[in-house]
């Protein structure tokens, strides 16, 4: 019986020492995240690339302005190029 009550001594201290390891770990892995999540999202170009330090909120928000402005004209460019197709495709079919 004596053999039984070391082992789980010896258990239960390793378990401990692991738990604490890990635990630590955890914590120092979350403080970052949350540190992370309360600076705010990183500021970025239309592009998707990272944009430079020296650039205020303003000029980032006109950028992103001007990318998804882009985005636009090409749908609609898109848009007009299908119509286009269908209207031909349409009047060529009732003859």
């Amino acid at each position: 019986m004596e053999n039984r009550s070391d082992r789980f001594g010896s258990g239960f201290i390793a378990g401990a020492v692991f738990g604490s390891i890990v635990g630590a770990f955890t914590a120092v892995f979350l403080t970052n995240k949350l540190a992370e999540l309360e600076a705010g999202p990183p500021n970025r170009s239309p592009s998707g690339g990272r944009l430079p330090l020296g650039m205020n909120d303003e000029i980032a928000m006109e950028s992103a302005r001007q990318g998804l402005e882009a985005k636009i004209a090409q749908l609609n460019d898109a848009v007009d190029d299908l119509q286009q197709r269908l209207s031909t495709v349409s009047e060529s079919s009732n003859l």
